[in-house]
């Protein structure tokens, strides 16, 4: 399959309308071709007159681990050109830098989670562009989890970084898909075009949605793997709680634990609860030692999902559930549990973490809840999904 960045690279018809532009790239070290050239050089190699980059969260060289780490802005070295940070004293584009490009080129790795920061960088830079009177162009790319729906849709009010508007969890769009979504919901006047990937097959194996002859490269620098991307609408919640990520494991993201659990009876607890809610990965109780972040250096007992293998099934498996029916097994283990965390996260004040993550407080009045049992989740759930489902469909471009 092909795509956007290497359509428009191999067609010149294509890239016509940029003769005589400025031309500014949104980019991070996903952003390469099939050769893996970083797609700024082959933009330039190509003749495109590129007169700043923007980086998104982790910044475009990706070299920022954790969550709210600020990239400053910079002058790259190779080409001279400004590199505007949209993780660092801003978040959308500044007029003086909206002043260096007449279109810009989105070429970004999504993961297909509404709190995966890059989709609200494009909800800002088209509402920019529409301010600024500057046209976008995205570079589409593969959302890696393909096209399942899952999880609460984000409530009004609930809007944050990492909710740009209310679809659920896992929406199952690409980036290209997504821009033309943001346009109608925010009523934008704005030049947007997609440059469409051709041959792309959401729901064919083994990838389902992660083509299995492009290499993979970490969009953030913990979203190693494509088996992270299918767990993450789930265990992303665990930024929100007191219990391990496997931040500073070598799995981030495809696991979760604390020093004073039994992983064991966690899941056996998670199988008697919902043992459907389990459907199409295998859980595995393990051991593990962070390095660095939560439970540093202390010994962790733990659940790692494995969403791979013989065992995978892409339509049963529903992430979101299975972490969140984690959260109610260990909830009824230990109804005393400081399972929560309370900061600042993603700087939405006022505001628990775990409730800024789901876009509204009903997971985790249902996991609190300890007469709320999984079919209550479910029937509070299963409308939200059957409407994006519905709402997306004229947005589907493959």
């Amino acid at each position: 399959m092909t795509f956007g960045i290497d359509r428009l690279l191999a067609d010149p018809a294509l890239r016509k309308p940029l003769e005589g532009k400025r031309v500014a790239l949104l980019a991070h070290p996903a952003s390469v071709t099939r050769d893996l050239t970083h797609s700024v050089d082959a933009l330039i190699a190509a003749g495109l007159n590129v007169t700043a980059m923007f980086g998104p969260q982790h910044g475009v060289r990706g070299d920022l681990q954790d969550n709210m780490e600020e990239s400053p802005d910079f002058t790259d070295p190779t080409y001279g050109i400004p590199v505007f940070s949209l993780y660092g004293e801003v978040r959308r584009p500044t007029g003086q830098s909206m002043g260096t490009f007449d279109v810009m080129l989105v070429d970004l790795q999504d993961l297909g989670t509404r709190i995966y920061t890059f989709i609200t960088t494009l909800r800002y830079v088209l509402e920019a562009a529409a301010d600024h009177n500057k046209a976008v162009w995205v570079l589409d790319r593969p959302n890696p989890v393909g096209r399942p729906v899952e999880g609460l849709t984000l409530l009004p009010g609930w809007e944050s970084f990492v909710g740009a508007g209310p679809m659920p969890m896992r929406h199952g769009l690409t980036m290209g898909e997504l821009g033309h979504w943001f346009i109608d919901l925010l009523k934008l006047d704005v030049e947007y075009r997609v440059i469409e990937m051709e041959g792309w097959q959401p729901d064919a194996a083994p990838g389902f949605g992660w083509p299995s002859d492009r290499v993979w490269i970490n969009p953030s620098p913990n979203a190693p793997n494509v088996m992270m991307a299918r767990a993450y609408p789930g265990t992303v919640m665990l930024e929100g709680t007191t219990l391990s990520e496997g931040r500073g494991t070598t799995r981030p993201l495809e696991l979760f634990g604390a020093p004073d659990i039994d992983a064991r009876a966690v899941v056996a607890e998670m199988h008697r609860l919902a043992p459907d809610w389990l459907a199409g990965a295998r859980l595995r109780d393990i051991w593990f030692e962070p390095t660095f972040h939560k439970h540093v250096k202390m010994l962790c007992n733990g659940v790692q999902i494995h969403a791979e293998g013989p065992s995978y099934d892409h339509a049963a498996f529903r992430p979101w559930r299975v972490q969140a029916l984690a959260f109610k097994a260990i909830r009824a283990l230990y109804p005393d549990y400081d399972l929560w965390r309370d900061f600042p996260y993603e700087y939405a004040f006022g505001k628990l973490p775990i409730d800024v993550i789901n876009g509204g407080p009903g997971l985790r009045e249902w996991v609190d809840d300890a007469a709320a049992t999984p079919a209550d989740l479910n029937a509070r759930t299963a409308p939200d999904e059957a409407a994006w489902a519905e709402l997306r469909r004229p947005y589907l471009r493959y």
